[in-house]
Formats: structure tokens, C-alpha cells, sequence
């Protein structure tokens, strides 16, 4: 169960991505004339997003952020489906397994 400390972390982490362009981002990736198969890490929005989903899946998986507020106040699954094309291109261009499996992993309900 989250707690007063997890909904705080939450805020904050909402506040930043909202500050380094998160909501535009948002706006951008859920357009119908957004194309995740042509979508690049460098696209800005998709940076953003994917920044905001590792750090968010990372918190999670360690244990410092709860699952449960994160699923009821972020979309995870609908953010990477937008953006995990273009983070499995850079994985593979990088040869790094583990560049944004974090994000991944809380996208598929693994954390």
C-alpha cells in the first residue's frame, strides 16, 4: 500500500517531468499523428518519456516509489507502447541490454 511518502515522491517526479516538458511530450506522443515505428530516441519527446519511465520504473523496482500509485496515476504500458520502438532501436544500436529495461519491465507489470 502506498504511503504519504510514496504520493510525495510521486508529486515530485510529476512536477519535474512537467518541468522538463513532460505534459507537451505527452501531447505530442498520444497525437494520431504520432509514429512509433519512425520514432527516435533523439525525438525530444520521446527522451522526455523515456526518462520519466526509467526513472519512475527504476524507483519501483528498488523499492523506494509504490507499484500500485504508479499504475493508478501513470500510464505506463500506453507510454512505452508510444515509445518502446524507439528504445528497443537504441538498445540494439548501443548493444545494451539493459538501456531502459526498467521502463520496460513496468510497462509489462513485471515490478
Amino acid at each position: 500500500m502506498a504511503t504519504h511518502d510514496d504520493a510525495t515522491l510521486m508529486v515530485e517526479l510529476l512536477a519535474w517531468h512537467t518541468a522538463s516538458g513532460g505534459m507537451e511530450a505527452s501531447m505530442e506522443l498520444m497525437s494520431p499523428d504520432f509514429d512509433s515505428t519512425s520514432a527516435v530516441v533523439a525525438d525530444r519527446s520521446v527522451f522526455v518519456m523515456l526518462m520519466m519511465g526509467e526513472t519512475i520504473g527504476t524507483f519501483v523496482k528498488q523499492g523506494v516509489l509504490d507499484a500500485g500509485l504508479v499504475y493508478d496515476l501513470w500510464a505506463p504500458g500506453l507510454m512505452w507502447d508510444r515509445v518502446g520502438p524507439a528504445a528497443l532501436k537504441q538498445r540494439n544500436e548501443f548493444g545494451v541490454p539493459a538501456l531502459w529495461e526498467n521502463f520496460e519491465a513496468l510497462a509489462a507489470g513485471k515490478l
